[in-house]
């Protein structure tokens, strides 16, 4: 039995439960207004600021004395790494999920808006918002199990290559935004024959319009700005780039595997009912404890079981939400998974490297509902 569990709930319970749940975002959603408009839109000035600022620093070097260029092209490289990942986990993600709809703002669209990864936000729909939401840690069917590219729990099959994982994991961590891009496309079918060559790069012409303008305006646009001081601004903007992959990396992987973190059969999404989807969320998700800022920077991913519940409500929301789930969750005997990130991601390094050699399932796999 799952150790997050400490039982399964009746049907009663179960109904019950779903229904608090339910409760608590619909008084969430009824009161939305002025306040959440102002603080994505504050959101979005910050990453506009700081990309001016990180990317001016950058260039500055160019009229910095000698002993002030190493500092000045860090700052700038640290900045524009945070207006990265501001852009990338507090605006763009929450914004694709549909979290500002409600205004009718053409800026905070989730249907239109694009933002600053390799990656679209078309395939990002698809891969997270559609198969990781509703699939949540289902094996089979939600891709961001491992990401095809690693073994984090004992019920995926090990292979002799897995042994090599700790390696993979911080290749993965460098280049993450390049793993988001290419997910939706599953380059292994065509190494088994499934597709050709040619209806590969015909699924893959958006990613690579898109890959192609990223690149230019990262690494020849901004660097040809600052001509003498090319290269100085070429790799500014790869460190900005790396600090945004690496950071998303911990953030998602926090919130996904760590110890008590539970993984589900294809046999549990049959007949599922609103309540045990809501429990599926809590059981799979972990959360970040911290301060506001880690918060913000997280995307508030940080509240990751708040965000699994309710992926369409500002998460801005999710702070003041997550004591009421919390409460929920302790009345029905739910483990409510909350650790600091030092603590959380630990145990995410533990699953990797122990995950890396041959590990079996338990025999029992979690259960929802009380037979």
């Amino acid at each position: 039995m799952s150790q997050a569990l400490r039982r399964p709930l009746t049907a009663d319970e179960l109904q019950h439960f779903g229904a608090e749940i339910d409760a608590l975002r619909a008084r969430t959603v009824a009161d939305l207004g002025d306040r959440d408009a102002r603080y994505i839109r504050r959101i979005f000035a910050a990453v506009r600021w700081t990309e001016v600022l990180g990317r001016g620093l950058l260039m500055a070097g160019l009229f910095m004395p000698e002993g002030w260029l190493w500092a000045t092209w860090l700052a700038g490289a640290v900045i524009l790494g945070i207006s990265k990942i501001l852009d990338n986990m507090e605006l763009g993600h929450n914004v694709i999920h549909g979290q500002f709809d409600w205004m009718n703002d053409p800026k905070f669209n989730g249907k239109t808006f694009e933002w600053d990864i390799v990656g679209t936000s078309a395939n990002w729909v698809k891969t997270h918002n559609f198969r990781h939401h509703t699939y949540t840690n289902v094996h089979g069917m939600d891709d961001d199990i491992g990401y095809d590219v690693l073994r984090l729990f004992p019920e995926q099959k090990w292979y002799p290559a897995a042994l090599l994982q700790p390696l993979y994991a911080v290749i993965f961590a460098l280049l993450f935004q390049w793993g988001v891009a290419v997910q939706d496309l599953r380059l292994g079918r065509v190494f088994i024959g499934r597709i050709t060559w040619r209806q590969l790069f015909k699924e893959a012409a958006p990613v690579l319009r898109k890959t192609r303008r990223q690149l230019i305006r990262d690494y020849l646009v901004f660097p040809l700005l600052a001509w003498p001081a090319f290269w100085s601004v070429f790799l500014g903007n790869l460190v900005a780039n790396g600090i945004r992959n690496v950071w998303t990396y911990t953030v998602i992987f926090c919130g996904h595997f760590t110890t008590n973190a539970q993984t589900f059969p294809k046999s549990i999404v049959k007949n599922e009912t609103r309540g045990q989807w809501y429990l599926r969320q809590v059981l799979g998700s972990s959360n970040l404890s911290g301060s506001k800022l880690l918060h913000i920077m997280t995307g508030n991913l940080s509240h990751q079981i708040e965000h699994h519940l309710f992926p369409d409500v500002p998460a801005n929301r999710y702070a003041d939400m997550a004591p009421h789930v919390r409460e929920i969750c302790a009345r029905y005997g739910v483990q409510y998974n909350t650790g600091s990130m030092v603590s959380q991601f630990s145990q995410v390094i533990w699953r990797i490297v122990r995950h890396s050699f041959p590990s079996s399932p338990a025999k029992m796999q979690p259960r929802l509902q009380a037979e």
